[in-house]
């Protein structure tokens, strides 16, 4: 090496240890590791003399970082692109893992490109957030649907029915099924 590098390779090794110094603490730490926000206090004005009584903060508002992944998954899945809709919904799920409907969404992905097992695993996750609901009764029984297992399919649609009867999704997907079972091709 030349001197001239291994005088940049120095200063850039000086720099990075300074960098790495000013990011250790002195165990001096009040907070309890609590994380601050930018909350005002009670009585805090802003700049302009206003209060912040009545402003909507950051605690406020309600965006949540897989939304863009889920809307975007959506897209994918309507336009038929299963892979890319169940890609996207696997990034949700991990960007928010208590987002019952990327869950859904990951489920019915996975169905569509025949991989009941992930499928299975999705739903299980999908169940112990969003519950009993026509929406996940109603994607199950599709999913035994797609597997040819009529008698879980129509299980599920019932339940599916039950808890939502005016549901046209639910009345289509059982119109679906009998006319599944009345023409069976071999």
């Amino acid at each position: 090496m030349t001197a001239p590098v291994r005088l940049s390779v120095a200063a850039a090794a000086s720099l990075l240890m300074m960098a790495l110094v000013g990011c250790q603490t002195d165990g001096t730490d009040t907070t309890g590791g609590v994380v601050r926000t930018n909350e005002p206090s009670k009585g805090d004005v802003t700049s302009f003399g206003d209060a912040f009584d009545g402003l909507k903060t950051v605690s406020d508002v309600e965006y949540y970082a897989s939304d863009q992944a889920v809307a975007e998954a959506k897209n994918q899945f309507r336009a038929e692109n299963y892979g890319n809709a169940g890609a996207l919904f696997f990034k949700a799920t991990q960007l928010a893992p208590n987002d019952g409907g990327a869950w859904m969404g990951l489920a019915a992905s996975c169905d569509r490109i025949h991989r009941f097992d992930l499928a299975d695993r999705a739903y299980a996750k999908a169940f112990r957030l969003v519950g009993a609901s026509p929406e996940y009764y109603n994607n199950v029984g599709y999913s035994y649907l797609l597997r040819g297992k009529l008698q879980d399919a129509r299980t599920n649609f019932l339940k599916a029915y039950e808890l939502a009867p005016n549901d046209p999704t639910v009345a289509n997907n059982l119109k679906l099924l009998s006319s599944s079972v009345q023409n069976i091709e071999r």
